[in-house]
């Protein structure tokens, strides 16, 4: 309950009149739902577009991501490419915030016209979702036997650790703020920076948020409920093998 709590609470603000946001008692249900939020977070704040771009970046990230992670993973679990320490170095990338490298990414990009661009989003959310594909599938790869490559097994034993990796992968590039916040403006703007147009000087737009955020959750939800069975076998098994 202490969980599910707040995402009630947003669902019924999405749903809820403009009069009874502030209401004292809080009302728990909306006496006259309303999908008017929804309208208005698709149409007039461009939600439906920064959806549409967050589909193509997030997606796009994760195919990258996954492809280059898995097969960067197997050659340092099976040819020790770089010797015993490139994996953690790999994974020690990720410790890197990214405040600390926005200034020199964001004139690096204007410099090669990369700024606000498709190609330039998913460049930079595959550098910092890369280092934990590639320890995901390299920790897979390390406790899986070198017999059933030889039997060419390798791709169906494979798929838990690869799912798990792109998952987090889309989940990552799905939800990132702050590259999109500095590096988009009107053209790859993600679902994320839209939610600064909901703070102004006339107050918050709680129904245009609530809704957008109720959007958001769909895609992750579902990704998750669809390979629930490969996801957790992959966290349990070759996520936390060492």
């Amino acid at each position: 309950m202490f969980l599910l709590l707040p995402l009630y609470w947003m669902v019924i603000t999405s749903i809820k009149p403009v009069s009874e946001f502030l209401a004292v008692p809080p009302v728990v249900f909306p006496s006259e739902p309303t999908i008017v939020h929804y309208t208005a977070a698709l149409y007039s704040y461009r939600g439906m577009q920064g959806l549409i771009n967050s589909l193509i970046i997030a997606s796009a990230t994760t195919v990258v991501s996954v492809a280059v992670g898995t097969l960067m993973a197997y050659s340092l679990a099976r040819f020790h490419t770089g010797g015993r320490h490139l994996a953690f170095w790999v994974l020690s990338q990720r410790f890197l915030p990214g405040i600390a490298v926005v200034l020199p990414v964001f004139l690096l990009y204007r410099n090669v016209g990369l700024n606000d661009t498709y190609i330039g989003m998913v460049l930079i959310y595959t550098v910092f979702s890369l280092p934990f594909t590639v320890w995901t599938m390299y920790a897979y790869f390390r406790q899986m036997p070198v017999e059933l490559e030889n039997a060419a097994r390798v791709d169906p034993l494979a798929a838990p650790g690869i799912v798990t990796a792109a998952v987090f992968a889309f989940i990552y590039a799905w939800t990132e703020f702050f590259f999109a916040l500095i590096l988009t403006s009107r053209t790859a703007f993600t679902l994320p920076s839209i939610f600064r147009s909901f703070l102004g000087f006339q107050g918050a737009q709680y129904g245009e948020s609530s809704a957008l955020t109720v959007i958001s959750l769909v895609p992750s939800i579902a990704l998750g409920l669809l390979v629930q069975r490969h996801l957790v076998r992959g966290l349990t098994l070759g996520a936390l093998h060492e």
